[in-house]
C-alpha cells in the first residue's frame, strides 16, 4: 500500500513541480507580481469542515465536483452526491467561495487547507465546451448572449433570424472569435471557455493537487482519500456517452486553418504547458 501511495506522491509532486517551471520559465511570477483581488476567486470553493479549496474548472467533471463539495460542506444534508440535481449542484449559493470571506481569513485558508484543482487537454476542453454551449438547443441563453456577437463578427451576409436567434454557431466561427483581438479587449472569456491559468491562477495560488480529467476517478479519490473522507465518499463512476473524445476534437479541428489553429494554441499556450499537454498531433502549426 504504501509503494503505491509514495507512486502517486510522486506524480503529484511531477505535477506540482510543472507548473512552478512553466510559471517561473514564462516569469508569470516576477513580472506580474500582480496581487490577487478578492473577484480573483470568485472559482475556489471552500469546505471549512475539512478544510479544502477547489477551483473548478467547467467541462472538467466540475458538476460531480461541485456534487461532492456539497456532500462535504452539507453536514449529513446529503450523502450520495448523484442525489443532487445537476442544476442543484451550480446555484452560487449552495456553495461558498474564497471571495465571500476578509482577506485576512481569505489569507489563512490559502495558507492552511488543501487546494486542489482538476484539468482536461485545453482543445479537448474547448470543443466539450462548443458543443455544449452552442449546439443544443435548449441552451438559449448562450445563443443569445454569444452566439448572436459571434455571428454578427464573423459570418458574412448572416440571415436575420441567425443574427436574432444565435443558435447556428460553426466551430470555425467559435473559434475566430476567441482568437480576434476584440473579444479579449472587450471582456474575460466565459468561464466555459476561459483559460485555467486565468479562472485558477496556478502561478499565485500554490495548488497541492492537480488532477487530471484523463485519470479523473484515480485522482478524485486520492483527493478524498487525503482530505480524509475516502472510506465514506467516493467519485461518482459514470461513462457518459456524449463526452468529447480526442477523435471528435480531431474532426472539429479539421476545418480550421493552420494559422487560426496557431492563434488560438496562442491562446492556451500556458494551460498547455502548465499541465503537461502536447502539442496536439492534428495541428496544423505555422
Amino acid at each position: 500500500m504504501w509503494l503505491e501511495l509514495s507512486n502517486t506522491a510522486v506524480l503529484h509532486q511531477m505535477r506540482r513541480d510543472q507548473v512552478i517551471d512553466t510559471c517561473r520559465a514564462n516569469s508569470i511570477v516576477s513580472r506580474k507580481r500582480r496581487v490577487l483581488t478578492p473577484n480573483d476567486l470568485k472559482h475556489l470553493v471552500v469546505d471549512e469542515d475539512h478544510e479544502l479549496i477547489y477551483c473548478y474548472v467547467p467541462k472538467v467533471a466540475c458538476t460531480n465536483w461541485k456534487r461532492l463539495m456539497m456532500v462535504l460542506t452539507g453536514r449529513g444534508k446529503y450523502s450520495d452526491p448523484m442525489e443532487i440535481p445537476a442544476n442543484e449542484a451550480h446555484v452560487s449559493a449552495n456553495l461558498k467561495t474564497l471571495n465571500q470571506y476578509s482577506i485576512p481569513e481569505i489569507n489563512h485558508r490559502l495558507k492552511s487547507y488543501m487546494k486542489f484543482l482538476f484539468v482536461r487537454e485545453p482543445f479537448e476542453r474547448l470543443v466539450s465546451a462548443y458543443r455544449n454551449k452552442f449546439t443544443q438547443k435548449y441552451n438559449t441563453s448562450f445563443h443569445k448572449r454569444y452566439g448572436t456577437k459571434i455571428i454578427r463578427r464573423q459570418r458574412k451576409n448572416a440571415t436575420q433570424e441567425a443574427l436574432r436567434k444565435g443558435d447556428d454557431v460553426k466551430f470555425e466561427e467559435f473559434v475566430a472569435y476567441l482568437i480576434d483581438p476584440h473579444t479579449q479587449r472587450e471582456e474575460p472569456f466565459n468561464e466555459h471557455w476561459q483559460t485555467v491559468y486565468s479562472l485558477c491562477h496556478p502561478c499565485h495560488i500554490h495548488y497541492d493537487l492537480v488532477g487530471k480529467y484523463e485519470t479523473l476517478e484515480e485522482d478524485s479519490n486520492y483527493v478524498l482519500q487525503l482530505a480524509g473522507v475516502g472510506s465514506y465518499l467516493k467519485f461518482p463512476t459514470y461513462a457518459k456517452s456524449t463526452r468529447t473524445t480526442d477523435e471528435m476534437t480531431t474532426e472539429f479541428f479539421q476545418n480550421i486553418s493552420s494559422e487560426h489553429q496557431t492563434q488560438l494554441y496562442e491562446v492556451y499556450k500556458l494551460d498547455f504547458l502548465m499541465f503537461n499537454y502536447s502539442v496536439p498531433s492534428y495541428l496544423k502549426l505555422e
